[in-house]
């Protein structure tokens, strides 16, 4: 599946999309009004008064997704922090996860920052600027039960259809394992494509795989047969050069790490609390 290139709009409840950009709020947005000031507390600039601006690819569950006519989870949360230090809100916009290599939004001033459960990388720090990592990931191997197989050496001697999500680096991995995998632009693109058979196996990030299993349909249907500790670590961006705006995020993450937040947030999107995906040193 080719990744979309342009950007995706999204209906709210009580809103209406029309051809352009759509934000998605995670809390209320406050209106860039005539003559209002964009440089936040802490002589932070921002995109629009008013509020700190989040590039996200949705959805990608517990990380960030739409509930209930919400944009929620765990970044979300975290940029929350971000923003309530900043006196401002909030506001995400859905864009293509390609976005996220090059830094284009971040560029062209349409975001602040980008948050979408993304692994810091060599050839990424190129493009953007990172925060200080606040999260462990590793990659899980998810199976339908009836294909036979019990690790991702399996997969490949059995030649199972392998799925992964575009542009990512559980994609990246499986195809430097030799693998050709079926790509799909987003994670319910993934489970669905596991559904309905169009693969058998599926590589994506394992608090994803967590929160699918969740579902007692797909628990029963599925299962984990591999983990793949991938050494990665997940972090925000900024503009490259956005010094002032990159120390606001880590103090936020910093804070939260020191006072029990980031504890009772984990908990409350991720599930039982890891200290060793919680607390990743700093790269």
């Amino acid at each position: 599946m080719k990744t979309l290139l342009g950007r995706r709009t999204r209906v709210l409840a009580a809103t209406t999309a029309t051809a352009g950009l759509v934000l998605l709020t995670a809390c209320t947005s406050t209106d860039d009004g005539e003559g209002a000031s964009k440089t936040a507390a802490g002589g932070v600039e921002l995109a629009k008064a008013g509020q700190l601006t989040t590039c996200t690819h949705l959805p990608y569950p517990p990380f960030q997704s739409e509930i209930d006519g919400k944009v929620q989870g765990f970044d979300v949360a975290l940029i929350d922090l971000v923003a309530d230090d900043l006196e401002v809100k909030q506001a995400i916009l859905d864009t293509p996860f390609e976005n996220f290599k090059t830094g284009a939004f971040l560029n062209s001033g349409e975001c602040d920052l980008a948050a979408a459960g993304m692994t810091i990388t060599e050839e990424r720090k190129k493009n953007v600027d990172f925060s200080d990592p606040y999260f462990n990931a590793t990659q899980a191997v998810l199976v339908d039960k009836k294909a036979g197989v019990t690790s991702l050496a399996d997969v490949k001697s059995k030649n199972v259809k392998l799925g992964a999500q575009a542009q990512t680096t559980g994609e990246d991995y499986v195809k430097k394992e030799g693998f050709d995998p079926v790509s799909f632009e987003s994670s319910d693109a993934v489970l669905n494509g596991l559904r309905t058979g169009q693969v058998k196996a599926v590589v994506i990030d394992f608090p994803v795989v967590q929160g699918w299993l969740k579902d007692k349909a797909t628990a029963d249907a599925f299962e984990v047969v591999d983990n793949l500790d991938t050494g990665e670590q997940y972090g925000f961006t900024v503009k490259k050069g956005n010094t002032a705006l990159q120390k606001a995020v880590n103090k936020a993450l910093s804070d939260a790490k020191a006072d029990g937040t980031y504890k009772k947030l984990y908990e409350q999107w991720i599930g039982p609390y890891d200290k060793s995906a919680a607390e990743p040193s700093a790269t």
